[in-house]
């Protein structure tokens, strides 16, 4: 049974984006299902746009994914170096290669005999291919151009006759017409080869079995395939994985919110929440369910079962997402996410760190990120000085509030032991004593308490915040409601 070998290549010259997470993803699932190889290799040929800073944020971004390579940058490996500026040696060796076996040559046209070829294609309204007037240049000019200094580029030469078949695990048979297809330029006059030659040499050095990449570089495989041709070598098995597309059907874009593995991380997103969401944007493990185990990924993943049709981004869904996994998560990695922030605003220092805790531990249900987690926890530190406006109305002004929050403060005062489930009990017994429903007493002791509407649990909170908090904050309604009365 051959070894299944896959690669990651992205090209560092952004971020690493949620189409080329997923792409990593099935890869990774891929060599995982199958106890194969998965290689990280960097395609940074592009010298102008790539950077370190993008390499480093896409490691980065694959780590906090929790999606490890087997051999690349930061592992090391047989079949390096894994990024593509320090493997010139190789593609040189490969293009020298085909020039001598006249698979290849050298073409001299300049940019403005290349651009007058395009507008007289574009006047006759066909598409532009390379005339190829230099595929029949003799060895004697050839060689006396290079030595006069000039700079040429190399191209393969292509048999335009018949089609290119590409076998697609995903797509099936797809048949690309060669009369398409120009003698394509495989090295620049700078001597860096192109990404659709380079991409070839990786994957045939680097042992690769399976591609596994995005729709978009279909359009690119008939060449590809015309460079394993001219080669002699095997090719490789490909699967192509269809766009993610917003929920418009337009291209995904920032417009559309999130769209980067490191933006969804700094607005508190967990890495798990992510990875399941993504796995189910084009893969379908044959069973209606949402929350997906990553074992069960591993032992589930198959080709067979990507779809062909686009996946529709769906931020909703992956909010809603996080909020299960956010709510499951160990507590003390969810304080420790939010503990910079709150030391920062003052909200956490040494005395307080298991008081902290309960917070957290009590609001994270009712958040959907760890973003909203401190906004949630506000009043537990600062006693609210406004209240809500429609809760004013609803508990405040009515006859009787203020009836009501003494009663509670009576409970709040007497009650032997001061927790959630004695004070719930004396609430609810006051409440049958006045003949009214315990709610009548709840809702406006919650708004007294925390200035708004919707809280965790009352008794929970009233328990936290303690004995004398509670009564503060209650005094204070009162106060409050007395001015309500005097307007």
């Amino acid at each position: 049974m051959e070894e299944v070998r896959v690669r990651f290549a992205p090209s560092p010259t952004g971020s690493l984006h949620i189409g080329g997470a997923r792409t990593a993803l099935f890869n990774w699932l891929y060599a995982r299902n199958r106890r194969g190889t998965l290689v990280l290799r960097l395609e940074d040929t592009d010298l102008q746009r790539s950077t370190d800073d993008a390499a480093a944020g896409i490691i980065e971004g694959l780590k906090w994914l929790g999606l490890d390579w087997d051999e690349g940058p930061g592992v090391g490996g047989d079949y390096g170096p894994y990024r593509q500026s320090e493997r010139l040696p190789i593609y040189r060796h490969y293009i020298q290669q085909l020039l001598d076996q006249n698979q290849a040559y050298y073409c001299f046209c300049s940019a403005d005999e290349l651009k007058r070829q395009r507008e007289q294609a574009q006047s006759e309204k066909r598409n532009y291919l390379y005339e190829g007037q230099c595929r029949h240049m003799n060895d004697s000019e050839v060689k006396n151009r290079l030595a006069a200094g000039e700079k040429p580029v190399v191209r393969l030469k292509v048999d335009r006759t018949g089609q290119t078949i590409v076998n697609d695990l995903i797509r099936g048979t797809v048949q690309f017409d060669n009369q398409l297809m120009d003698d394509f330029i495989i090295a620049k006059s700078d001597g860096w080869p192109t990404y659709n030659f380079a991409v070839v040499v990786d994957d045939h050095t680097m042992h690769i079995s399976h591609v596994i990449r995005a729709e978009e570089h279909l359009s690119n495989t008939p060449k590809q395939i015309k460079v394993y041709e001219a080669l002699g070598w095997k090719l490789p098995q490909f699967a192509h994985v269809s766009m993610i597309l917003a929920p418009d059907r337009s291209k995904l874009s920032k417009r559309h919110g999130a769209t980067s593995v490191q933006e969804f991380r700094d607005e508190g997103y967990l890495p798990e929440a992510l990875v399941n969401y993504l796995v189910l944007l084009g893969w379908s493990p044959g069973e209606n369910i949402d929350i997906y185990p990553r074992e069960q990924m591993i032992e589930n993943f198959a080709l067979e079962n990507v779809s062909r049709s686009a996946a529709i981004y769906d931020l909703p869904k992956l909010t809603w997402m996080n909020g299960v996994y956010l709510a499951a998560a160990d507590l003390d990695r969810i304080v420790a996410l939010v503990t910079p922030e709150a030391a920062k605003m003052g909200w956490l220092n040494e005395t307080n760190r298991s008081y902290f805790r309960q917070v957290v531990d009590l609001v994270r249900s009712r958040a959907k990120t760890t973003r909203e987690i401190l906004p949630l926890a506000g009043y537990f530190f600062v006693p609210p000085e406004h209240y809500d406006t429609k809760g004013i109305q609803k508990y405040f002004r009515p006859s009787g509030s203020t009836e009501y929050i003494r009663s509670v403060l009576d409970v709040i005062m007497t009650v032997d032991v001061f927790t959630a489930v004695h004070l719930e009990e004396g609430l609810r017994d006051k409440a049958a004593q006045m003949g009214i429903k315990a709610s009548a007493l709840i809702h406006p002791t919650r708004l007294a308490l925390s200035g708004v509407t919707n809280t965790p649990g009352l008794f929970e909170v009233m328990e936290l915040l303690g004995r004398d908090a509670c009564q503060a904050r209650l005094e204070r309604a009162l106060g409050f409601i007395g001015g309500l009365s005097a307007e």
